[in-house]
């Protein structure tokens, strides 16, 4: 049977613990990194090249959606299945609008996180079931869809990873440093994300980057 090589990117340790010891007794699935933050997750990818990736949604620096768009974009078979606390219907449209094989709530099984590593690393989806219900009942819903999938058309990846940054509260100079690029760019970007939403102060990114599914809601609460 073909080793499956798996990474897990979450942020939470003791989470990443215990997929680590339930993949250990499993015989053909193999963990062979493990990361915290979605800029991590992109560069251990591209680095071990696995299987397939194992994504919270809710990452920080780099959330899970972006993460897996970029590490899709250097690795087109390598399968990403993400996970979340949230059935949502607008955070499962943007994860397979990034490009995610599979969508897996955190409360889902042990036995249904095996098999969606084994079902997506045959080139096949998975959903958890009442995900997959939802879908099958919205499929007449695609126009509507696709329009909230759409939502951050316009901004490139370089001004979500920088619209991350500034709404989990990072200054120009760390946001900088973090991107590796210079202060004068990030304000570039910065100016950008403004015009582009037509949003003129620090708040009014950090709601759209909540309602965008950049960042989770939780993040909010200390926006004033």
């Amino acid at each position: 049977m073909k080793q499956i090589t798996v990474l897990l990117a979450e942020d939470h340790l003791i989470v990443r613990e215990g997929f680590r010891r339930l993949l250990k007794g499993e015989d053909n699935i193999q963990v062979v990194g493990e990361c915290e933050n979605g800029r991590k997750a992109v560069q251990l990818a591209i680095k071990l090249r696995p299987t397939v990736v194992v994504m919270d949604i809710a990452m920080p620096q780099l959330n899970g959606l972006e993460a897996t768009r970029q590490i899709l974009q250097a690795l087109p078979s390598t399968r990403v299945i993400m996970l979340s606390a949230h059935a949502d219907d607008a955070y499962v449209e943007q994860a397979i609008a990034a490009g995610a094989a599979g969508y897996l709530i955190k409360q889902a099984s042990s036995h249904a996180f095996c098999e969606a590593i084994r079902e997506v690393a045959k080139g096949n989806t998975f959903f958890s079931p009442s995900i997959a219900k939802t879908l099958r009942r919205n499929d007449e819903a695609l126009p509507s869809r696709a329009a909230r999938r759409n939502r951050r058309a316009g901004l490139s990846s370089r001004e979500v990873e920088v619209l991350q940054l500034i709404a989990e509260g990072k200054a120009n100079k760390e946001t900088a440093a973090e991107l590796g690029i210079s202060i004068k760019t990030v304000e570039k970007h910065r100016q950008n994300l403004m015009q582009k939403l037509n949003i003129h102060d620090t708040a009014g990114l950090t709601r759209y980057a909540v309602s965008a599914g950049i960042i989770e809601s939780s993040v909010q609460l200390t926006i004033v």
